[in-house]
């Protein structure tokens, strides 16, 4: 009898091992401007976010910065609890302050858990009730499988969620806040005399992409959820439980280029809204009739198993960034803000279309733009500005001498279908 139930058992654990083996593998490519499932394999299962868990903390927390709650000055203190975060994160000290900025810069490029527990904190009181306010706006956007347990994606059995709701995150995050839907292309930040370096290395060697957030526990595997523009196509691609980083990557790519070529290239500039939404979701910062604004896709390496060499990822001078990737907040925190007119440059309105981070690169990008755009920018003059000290110096590339504000929206409007991004400013004196 003894042998009898030993047989049984080890045929039970010899069936259950690939099964558990693979029971966090997920992925989803959805078509973010029909909502049309593109492929999927397990795309409801449920499975550990991990660090994916910071997409629902930053949009929180882009919903508190849109409505008057925050600043992004406003100083966020580091409590005991949120200090004591194992890594990866900024290391403050308890009683220490950082910024909503800093917090922000920290959850998307460090992907920092004492930056996301102290934004918890915050904007909730503690964390755990900020994460049921997670939860909340989870079921408001329609993920339905998801709940949340902490702000940062640290191991906790209860926290779950699907690929399908983490798709359903992600066109939300576009939709809702395009402008601050930049940020997730940041390649790096200067906190406190250091500079930090993103890890999602996909973003900066695969065409068009442009995030947003990788993830990892020992119970989740390695999750990606990337946003992929291909002319007027767009698509958001989720892989949950990868064995390892590259190969999590390589999946992601491979479903990138079988299947973005089957979405839609028409139906105008909206995004889907959320297809399992119960509650109407508010649309704080974007009308529905305009595009998420795109940066520049980056090249594509021709091996897309390597490493981004450095100048890919925008730090050597000479290679055009992604659009505002190193200085994205510096440029929203002082967007609308008049500069004066370079000396010798007629006219009475500029556009600026990104930063970069040497003045090579800003002129190659508005090289580029100016061959593409065609003749509402034929008379404009190219500029770049110098902005910063050091190595924090970043160059506006902008277009001046435009005689009107007509003549300068013609050309914002021209850029825009070609996805660049543009911001009107008058000059000053």
């Amino acid at each position: 009898m003894n042998r009898l139930l030993a047989a049984i058992l080890t045929a039970m654990l010899a069936l259950s091992a690939p099964v558990l083996a693979f029971a966090g593998s997920a992925s989803l490519v959805l078509d973010a401007r029909t909502g049309k499932v593109l492929a999927s394999e397990n795309a409801d299962t449920l499975n550990h976010p991990a660090s994916l868990t910071k997409m629902m903390t930053l949009y929180l927390t882009f919903e508190a910065l849109n409505r008057g709650k925050l600043t992004w000055d406003t100083l966020v203190t580091m409590s005991k609890y949120a200090s004591s975060r194992p890594p990866t994160k900024l290391g403050v000290k308890p009683g220490g302050t950082i910024t909503v900025r800093e917090a922000v810069y920290g959850m998307i490029v460090k992907s920092a858990n004492d930056a996301a527990a102290a934004m918890g904190e915050k904007l909730g009181g503690s964390e755990s009730n900020f994460a049921r306010l997670m939860t909340q706006k989870a079921r408001q956007l329609g993920m339905s499988r998801t709940t949340f347990v902490n702000a940062s994606g640290l191991p906790d059995k209860r926290q779950i969620t699907t690929a399908r709701d983490m798709s359903t995150l992600a066109v939300a995050l576009m939709k809702n806040y395009p402008r601050e839907y930049r940020l997730f292309s940041i390649a790096s930040f200067n906190f406190r005399g250091q500079t930090i370096r993103g890890h999602n290395n996909l973003m900066y060697r695969y065409q068009g992409m442009d995030g947003i957030k990788t993830g990892y526990t020992n119970a989740s595997g390695f999750n990606i959820v990337s946003a992929v523009k291909d002319g007027n196509r767009r698509v958001v691609g989720v892989v949950l439980g990868g064995r390892t980083a590259r190969s999590r990557d390589a999946q992601m790519a491979a479903l990138l280029d079988r299947y973005i070529g089957r979405a839609s290239s028409s139906g105008g500039a909206k995004l889907v809204a959320s297809m399992n939404a119960k509650e109407q979701v508010e649309v704080a910062s974007a009308a529905d009739n305009t595009d998420v604004p795109m940066p520049v896709s980056a090249p594509r390496a021709a091996d897309e198993a390597a490493p981004p060499a450095p100048k890919a990822l925008g730090y050597a001078d000479g290679g055009v960034i992604p659009l505002e990737r190193p200085a994205a907040m510096d440029e929203i925190m002082n967007a609308g803000k008049a500069t004066k007119a370079p000396i010798g440059k007629a006219g009475g309105w500029q556009i600026q279309i990104s930063a970069a981070p040497s003045a090579d690169a800003a002129r190659a990008l508005l090289a580029q733009a100016q061959s593409e755009a065609g003749a509402p920018l034929v008379s404009a003059s190219p500029y770049t500005e110098a902005v910063g000290k050091g190595a924090n110096t970043i160059y506006r590339a902008r277009f001046v001498g435009f005689q009107s504000k007509e003549d300068a929206t013609s050309a914002c409007d021209a850029l825009k279908k070609r996805s660049y991004d543009c911001m009107l400013l008058p000059n000053q004196g």
